[in-house]
């Protein structure tokens, strides 16, 4: 159907839809793409706010207020497209087209138990992630839902390489209720990875997790925590490499005419090389091998 016979509530539907489907760092891409087809500068940029402010919530899109990380979710969202910082007691807006923060306010926070638990476990999660993720980010937050606290601990990490054509997205999510005793952890584990230079593979895994801890005091459920983060994410990033490698050799096996041992042996291709002596016939125009070399494929 032609753009031009949609009314303007339905070319306002197909955008914010098109938007909200682009991958983790390909917001401005698709874009730009979309000004081109729609030719709307107005409408396309009362779209793209709506859909930036989707786009961050739903990747966790990270950003640096006074030097701290900060990653942007429902869970610190404030409503009419505002988020809040708990590190640095701020509110603002925040363009993903300009990459910049607006209107920001100061706003205050309640000190109380639960607020220096969440320093505490932030400390922990800062030394787990510095660790485990080469640009990793993470933020702890909270939330009263019914009278009862809770801590939302968030990770963060990427790699995009438009010029290259891929880009890749993990992150975690962790909730657990601020209780005396024991304290259940509800996780989520999402890894999407999007490669467009040959073909346009998109790959989606994600996991939901559920845990205990017991709790002794803040600084032992801090730690505790961390290590819980620590096991659960090296457990699914080894079963995700396991089943890449079987998919990889499956997809392997499909495409070779016939099947090959597959003994993942490094090949030293220059000693096999080094063994060859190439002997020209010009007339004849091929090459045959003065010593009698057999050379199987080891993949």
């Amino acid at each position: 159907m032609s753009l031009s016979v949609l009314s303007r509530k339905e070319k306002e539907k197909a955008i914010r839809r098109l938007l909200v489907q682009a991958p983790p760092g390909e917001f401005v891409n698709a874009f730009d793409d979309l000004c081109l087809l729609i030719r709307d500068e107005k409408l396309m940029h009362q779209q793209g706010e709506y859909a930036g402010h989707q786009h961050c919530q739903k990747y966790c899109v990270p950003l640096c207020i006074d030097g701290n990380p900060v990653l942007l979710s429902h869970h610190n969202m404030m409503g009419d497209f505002r988020f809040f910082d708990y590190q640095s007691k701020l509110s603002f807006r925040f363009d993903l087209l300009q990459n910049q923060l607006r209107d920001i306010q100061s706003h205050g926070i309640i000190r109380n138990e639960t607020e220096y638990l969440r320093s505490v476990v932030l400390c922990a999660l800062k030394l787990y992630v510095n660790d485990h993720y080469p640009n990793g980010n993470c933020n702890v937050l909270r939330k009263t839902v019914k009278c009862k606290e809770f801590l939302i601990a968030c990770i963060e990490d990427h790699s995009y390489d438009n010029g290259n054509c891929w880009n890749g997205l993990w992150k975690s999510k962790w909730i657990f209720q601020v209780n005396p005793f024991l304290t259940q952890v509800t996780g989520r584990i999402f890894v999407q990875a999007h490669y467009f230079k040959y073909v346009n593979l998109h790959v989606e895994l994600s996991k939901d997790l559920k845990e205990s801890l017991e709790v002794v005091n803040q600084a032992q459920l801090a730690l505790s925590f961390a290590r819980l983060v620590e096991e659960q994410e090296n457990k699914f990033q080894a079963a995700v490499l396991e089943e890449l490698q079987e998919l990889s050799n499956e997809a392997l096996r499909k495409i070779l005419r016939r099947d090959l041992p597959v003994t993942r042996t490094l090949i030293d291709w220059q000693r096999i090389l080094s063994d060859l002596n190439l002997v020209m016939y010009p007339k004849l125009g091929y090459v045959i091998y003065s010593r009698s070399v057999l050379c199987n494929w080891i993949i």
